[in-house]
């Protein structure tokens, strides 16, 4: 158990930081489930507005620090191919 006030105040700003941090990883994680229900239904509309709603949330998470920019950056890219192969096997 921490015996000085500032090993107090660290622990009570590192229970809100791992709050926040969980809380946004998992709203990303909400907004990258529909982006692939929508890509799984085939529906490039609807899969290019799950994108964009996805990607800011996405790049949030990185100015925030809670997630690293490389990772975000490559899925992102990846999502966005995933979307843009939508039109090319329908057409």
């Amino acid at each position: 158990m921490a015996n000085t006030d500032s090993a107090r105040k660290r622990i009570r700003q590192t229970e809100k930081r791992t709050a926040r941090n969980k809380a946004r990883k998992s709203r990303v994680r909400t907004y990258v489930r529909k982006l692939e229900e929508a890509i799984a239904t085939g529906d490039k509309t609807a899969a290019q507005e799950a994108f964009r709603a996805a990607q800011p949330e996405m790049q949030r998470a990185v100015t925030k620090g809670t997630l690293h920019a490389n990772t975000v950056s490559r899925k992102i890219s990846r999502l966005s191919a995933r979307v843009k192969s939508l039109g090319a096997a329908q057409g």
